[in-house]
C-alpha cells in the first residue's frame, strides 16, 4: 500500500494534484489486514484522507469478490467512471469491476414490446419519447435509464417501461436471456468488484432468503462507504409498506394486461373497479391527518385511535379491502389464458394481502406500526425498532469481512454507538484524523447572547446574527437548517435585508442549486438535510457554513420515538445513548462541508448556545474538527477579513 500510495508511487506518478497522505496509507494497510484476516473494521477517515483509494486498492488485491456500497448513485458513478479508470492507468492493468443500480433504473424489453398497445399515455410528448427510447434500446449495452440524458428526469412514462421487481416475470419471461437485469447480474458474477448503492444493497439483502427478485451475486467482502447512513436505509428495507398508490398501480396494470391478453371479463373488470372503491374507502380513514403518526391497537388489528363508531368503520373498511384483494387475486389466477404478466399480477396481489395483514393484524413488540400522509399518498408501515439483531444475523455473521467507513462514524473518537446500532460488536475501530490544519484554516463561532432555539425571539435574534456573519463573509455561505419550516421563515426574514444572491432549497433540484451556487459570486444557499451530507464545494466560493441548531432527531417521529422508548424501557438513557450520538454524527457531517482542501479557509458557525450551556454540549464539541472556538463576533469578522 505504501509503495503505491506513498511519494514516488504509482498514484503520485499519475495524479496531477498528488499530496502525500500518511493517513491514507495507514487506512489502506488496516483495510488490507482486516480483509486478509477476515475481520470487520470501522474506519473514520477525516476529510481529505482519500478514503476511496484506501479501500479500493485492498479490494483489488484481495483476490476475493468485494461488494462496495455507496450512499448515492452519484458516488457509485464517480467510483466506476473516475476512480477505477484512474487506478487502471496507475497500476497499468485492467480491473474486473462492474456497477449495478436498482431494477427500476433498467429498461424492460418486454414492456417496450407492448408499449404501442397502451390505451393511454401521460403527455402529448410520450410518442416522441417512445421513439427515442426504442432507438436507444437498439444500441445500448446496459439499458440504464441514466444514458437517456435528453429525456426529463422525472418522466412518468418510464414506470411503464422499467424492470422493477413487482412487474417482472423472472425466468418465465421470453426476453429473460437478453434482459438488461439478467445481463448486469451476469456481469456481476464475472466481476471481482461490484459497486452498488445502499438502497440497492439492502433491497437485495431483504430478498436474499430464497425469495424472488434478488440480484447481487455472493460476495466475501463488503465495503460500506458513508456507513453512517446504514441504519435508516436498512430499517426502510427490512420493514413493510402498503400504500394507496401500490393498489392503484395494481388495478391499472391489471386492466392493461387483461386487454393485452384478451382475458378480460365483465366480472373481473367489476372486481377491479370494486377494489378501487374499497381502497379509497379504507385509505380515506387516514388521509385527514398529515405527517407521520403511530398506529394504535384497535380491536383485532391496528388503526387510528378514534371513537368506537369510527373504529368500527375503519375495521370494516380494512376487512372489505382484504376480501377484495383476495377476490382479484383469485379471479386473475383462474383466467384461462397463460401469461407471465398475469402470474406477476397474482404474485403482487398476494404480497399486498400479506403485507396488509403484517401491518394491520400483527402486534410484534419488535416493530413500530405507523402511517405517513404525503399529499394524496397514504403509506402504512411496519418498521423494525432495532435493526442490529437483523444485521448481525443476516449480514455480518454471513460475510467474511465488512469494512465500514465515513468521515463521521465515531462519537468522541469511540465507535461503540455505531457498532451497537448496527450489530457490529466484534468490529475493530480506527480513527484517521483529517490532515487539514483546522487551527489555521477555520474557527468555530458560537454566539453566547442568542436565546435557545425553543425560546421566544430566537428566529429574530438568529436572523440578525446571520446577517452579521454573512456581511463579514461577503455571502459565500451555506446556511443549513434542521427544519424546512424554520429555513423558510429565516429566508423570508432576510430576503429584503441581504445584498447577496440567495438560493433556497426547493426552487431547483439539488444539483441545479449546487451548480448555481458555484457559478454565482457571493451566493448564499439556504438548505436542509440533503445539503448536510455528500456536498463538495472547494475554494473561496464557500467561506462560511452556518448551522441553525443541534440536529436532534424529531422525538415524535414514530421510528425515533419507538427507539427511544425501547432503550429507556431496557434501563438505558436514550438521550445520551442514542439521541446525542446520532445528532453528533449529523452535526459533524454539516460542519464537514467547509474545509475540503488545504487551500480552503472559513468559519463554522452554530447558532445554538446549548453546546456551551448544557452538560451534554461537551460531547458535541469534542467530536467537531479541532478549530479554535470563539464567542467573539469581532474575532470572527477579523478572521474573515483576512481571507
Amino acid at each position: 500500500m505504501e509503495q503505491i500510495l506513498g511519494p514516488g508511487g504509482a498514484v503520485a506518478l499519475h495524479h496531477p494534484c498528488y499530496e502525500d497522505r500518511p493517513g491514507q496509507v495507514r487506512m489502506a494497510q488496516a483495510v488490507a489486514a482486516a480483509i486478509d484476516e477476515g475481520r470487520h473494521l470501522c474506519v473514520e477517515a477525516g476529510t481529505g484522507t482519500g478514503k476511496t483509494l484506501a479501500y479500493l486498492l485492498p479490494a483489488i488485491f484481495s483476490g476475493k469478490r468485494v461488494v462496495i456500497s455507496t450512499a448515492t448513485k452519484n458516488l457509485q458513478e464517480q467510483l466506476f467512471f473516475k476512480d477505477v479508470p484512474f487506478l487502471e492507468r496507475a497500476l497499468d492493468r485492467l480491473l474486473s469491476v462492474c456497477y449495478m443500480k436498482g431494477r427500476s433504473n433498467y429498461l424492460c424489453l418486454s414492456k417496450l414490446d407492448r408499449i404501442d398497445g397502451e390505451a393511454y399515455l401521460f403527455s402529448p410528448h410520450d410518442p416522441e419519447y417512445i421513439r427515442i427510447i426504442k432507438g436507444w434500446a437498439r444500441t445500448t449495452k446496459t439499458g440504464d435509464r441514466a444514458e437517456l440524458s435528453d429525456l426529463p428526469e422525472d418522466l412518468p412514462l418510464w414506470r411503464l417501461l422499467d424492470a422493477r421487481r413487482e412487474t417482472c416475470a423472472g425466468q418465465k419471461c421470453r426476453n429473460f436471456e437478453h434482459c438488461f437485469v439478467t445481463l448486469v447480474r451476469q456481469k456481476a458474477l464475472e466481476s471481482d468488484i461490484v459497486i452498488v448503492n445502499h438502497h440497492l444493497f439492502f433491497a437485495d439483502l431483504a430478498l436474499r432468503q430464497g425469495d424472488f427478485g434478488a440480484v447481487l451475486p455472493d460476495y466475501a467482502v463488503l465495503v460500506f462507504d458513508e456507513a453512517h447512513e446504514i441504519e435508516d436505509v436498512a430499517t426502510q428495507y427490512f420493514g413493510t409498506m402498503v400504500s394507496n398508490y401500490r393498489i392503484e398501480e395494481l388495478v391499472q396494470d391489471a386492466g392493461r394486461v387483461l386487454v393485452e391478453t384478451g382475458g378480460g371479463s365483465a366480472y373481473l373488470s367489476a372486481q377491479l373497479a370494486r377494489l378501487t372503491e374499497r381502497s379509497k374507502a379504507f385509505f380515506s380513514r387516514f388521509a385527514g391527518r398529515g405527517g407521520r403518526f403511530v398506529l394504535e391497537p384497535l380491536g383485532d388489528g391496528f388503526g387510528l385511535r378514534r371513537g368506537v363508531g369510527e373504529s368500527d368503520i375503519l375495521d370494516e373498511a380494512y376487512r372489505g379491502l382484504r376480501l377484495q384483494l383476495d377476490a382479484v387475486k383469485t379471479g386473475l389466477a383462474d383466467l384461462p389464458v397463460a401469461s407471465e404478466s398475469l402470474e406477476a399480477l397474482v404474485r403482487r396481489a398476494r404480497e399486498l394481502e400479506n403485507e396488509c395483514a403484517e401491518i394491520l393484524e400483527s402486534e410484534s413488540d419488535e416493530r413500530v406500526y405507523w402511517c405517513e400522509v404525503r399529499g394524496q399518498g397514504v403509506f402504512l408501515r411496519a418498521s423494525p425498532i432495532d435493526i442490529a439483531p437483523l444485521l448481525e444475523e443476516r449480514l455480518f455473521a454471513q460475510v467474511e469481512s465488512a469494512i465500514l467507513t465515513s468521515a463521521t462514524l465515531s462519537t468522541g473518537g469511540d465507535f461503540s454507538f455505531i457498532k451497537s446500532r448496527l450489530g457490529l460488536g466484534a468490529a475493530d475501530g480506527l480513527v484517521i484524523p483529517s490532515h487539514f490544519d483546522f487551527a489555521r484554516q477555520a474557527i468555530l463561532y458560537v454566539p453566547r447572547e442568542l436565546p435557545e432555539p425553543r425560546e421566544e425571539g430566537w428566529v429574530r435574534a438568529a436572523s440578525r446574527e446571520l446577517e452579521r456573519i454573512l456581511e463579514a463573509s461577503r455571502g459565500r455561505a451555506f446556511v443549513l437548517f434542521t427544519s424546512y419550516a424554520q429555513m423558510k421563515q429565516v429566508y423570508y426574514t432576510l430576503e429584503s435585508r441581504l445584498r447577496f444572491p440567495m438560493l433556497l432549497q426547493g426552487e431547483k433540484s439539488k444539483s441545479g442549486l449546487l451548480e448555481a451556487f458555484r457559478a454565482t459570486p457571493n451566493a448564499v444557499l439556504f438548505g436542509t438535510s440533503s445539503f448536510w451530507q455528500g456536498v463538495d464545494v472547494q475554494g473561496e466560493q464557500l467561506s462560511s457554513v452556518i448551522i441553525d441548531k443541534l440536529p436532534f432527531s424529531v422525538p415524535s417521529d414514530p421510528v425515533v420515538a419507538a427507539r427511544i422508548a425501547r432503550i429507556n424501557a431496557s434501563g438505558g438513557n436514550a438521550f445520551y445513548q442514542y439521541q446525542i450520538p446520532a445528532a453528533t454524527i449529523l452535526l459533524k457531517q454539516g460542519m464537514g462541508r467547509l474545509i475540503r482542501s488545504r487551500a480552503d479557509r472559513g468559519i463554522l458557525a452554530l447558532l445554538d448556545k446549548r453546546v456551551l450551556t448544557k452538560s451534554y454540549g461537551k460531547m458535541f464539541l469534542e467530536s467537531l474538527p479541532p478549530a479554535p472556538l470563539t464567542h467573539d463576533a469581532e474575532r470572527m469578522e477579523r478572521f474573515l477579513r483576512e481571507d
